[in-house]
């Protein structure tokens, strides 16, 4: 196989896959060296940067996605007539963003940061896939651990974590 092969290969692969791979499940599937893969996914992350594509491929942490550029977002949703997904309220984002900022976390974690019962607010960041379930911590009781997922990212525009903003009022700002 050569190159423009194997490119189109991972292309067909990441357009059928929809959700985020690693390259090493790519090559797997090729019977390929990852380096060959990872190759074939640099390049085809330059030509979906190219202004006549309306795809992108997403670098995801160790993963990569093959979405649509977001300045077609509008009429794609219009094509496909999808709902509009209800935007998460106060609640939700608290939550999201005491797990975002210290996975992996458990409920009572949760529960103790925000001073409130969660269970509501974990369940429903559980069903839009927004955190995931990341064992058990090593703690008395072994209580499940929540961390953030792939769709995370995606959804807020993040590659990885490093790409949180900082946390405000800090104790050095509060001193101050």
């Amino acid at each position: 196989m050569n190159q423009k092969q194997i490119r189109a290969a991972v292309e067909a692969m990441l357009f059928a896959y929809a959700e985020p791979i690693g390259a090493d499940k790519l090559a797997q599937a090729l019977q390929l060296p990852t380096a060959s893969v990872e190759s074939a996914l640099e390049a085809l992350h330059e030509r979906c940067q190219k202004e006549d594509s309306g795809l992108c491929l997403l670098h995801l942490n160790t993963h990569w996605q093959l979405a649509t550029k977001t300045e077609f977002a509008e009429c794609v949703r219009r094509v496909l007539d999808t709902r509009r997904s209800i935007p998460l309220g106060p609640a939700a984002m608290e939550t999201l963003t005491v797990i975002a900022y210290n996975q992996p976390v458990s409920r009572a974690f949760i529960e103790q940061v925000r001073g409130v019962d969660s269970s509501s607010s974990v369940s429903g960041l559980l069903e839009k896939g927004l955190i995931e379930e990341a064992g058990r911590l090593d703690l008395p009781g072994r209580p499940v651990a929540f961390r953030t997922t792939d769709v995370f990212l995606r959804c807020f525009g993040l590659s990885s974590l490093e790409d949180l903003p900082p946390v405000r009022g800090t104790e050095s700002e509060a001193a101050q």
